[in-house]
C-alpha cells in the first residue's frame, strides 16, 4: 500500500467519524465527551446522597423531628448524644447541619467562629420565637475553618 493510499484511507475514516460526531477537528473530541459524561454521572451519584437516620447510638430522625426540643423528644436523646460528642468533634459545618438538622440558633462569635445551638427541652422559645430562653441546650462551636471544635451543655445560650 502506497503513502497516498494510506492517506486517503485515513482521510475517509476521519471524515466518516466526523460525520457521525465521534471525532472533532483535533481528533480528541470523543475523549472529551467521555470525560464530560463520566464527570456528570459522578456528580449526580455524589449529590444523590441522603442523610443517615442513625449516628452511632443517636437517632437522628427523632432529633431532627423535634425542632427546638418543643416535643420533649430531644431530652430523651441526651444520653445518646453525649455518647457521640467525640465523634461529632472535627466534623465540618455542613456535615453537622446534615446530621442534626438546621440549628435552632446560629450565633456568630468573634474571629469568624459561630455556635450551632440546639434546645433540648421545651421553653418560651417554643411559643414565642426570638424570646430568650433558659431551657437546656447544647452548643457546638465551629472554628473559622468550619470545623466543630467544642460541644457544651448549658441552660440558655453560651
Amino acid at each position: 500500500m502506497s503513502k497516498s493510499e494510506r492517506r486517503t484511507g485515513v482521510k475517509k475514516r476521519k471524515s466518516e467519524l466526523e460525520r457521525i460526531g465521534m471525532q472533532s477537528q483535533n481528533g480528541r473530541g470523543w475523549r472529551v465527551n467521555v470525560f464530560f459524561l463520566v464527570g456528570i454521572l459522578s456528580a449526580l451519584f455524589i449529590s444523590c446522597n441522603s442523610t443517615p437516620d442513625q449516628f452511632g447510638q443517636l437517632d437522628l430522625k427523632k432529633w431532627r423531628g423535634d425542632r427546638g426540643g418543643c416535643n420533649g423528644v430531644r431530652a430523651t436523646l441526651v444520653p445518646a448524644f453525649k455518647s457521640e460528642v467525640q465523634n461529632l468533634k472535627g466534623k465540618m459545618t455542613n456535615t453537622i447541619g446534615d446530621l442534626l438538622g438546621r440549628p435552632d440558633i446560629n450565633q456568630i462569635a468573634d474571629r469568624n467562629q459561630k455556635f450551632y445551638i440546639y434546645f433540648l427541652e421545651k421553653g418560651p422559645h417554643c411559643d414565642q420565637p426570638g424570646v430568650k430562653s433558659q431551657s437546656r441546650s447544647v452548643a457546638i462551636r465551629m472554628s473559622a475553618m468550619g470545623i466543630a471544635t467544642e460541644i457544651t451543655f448549658q441552660n440558655g445560650l453560651p
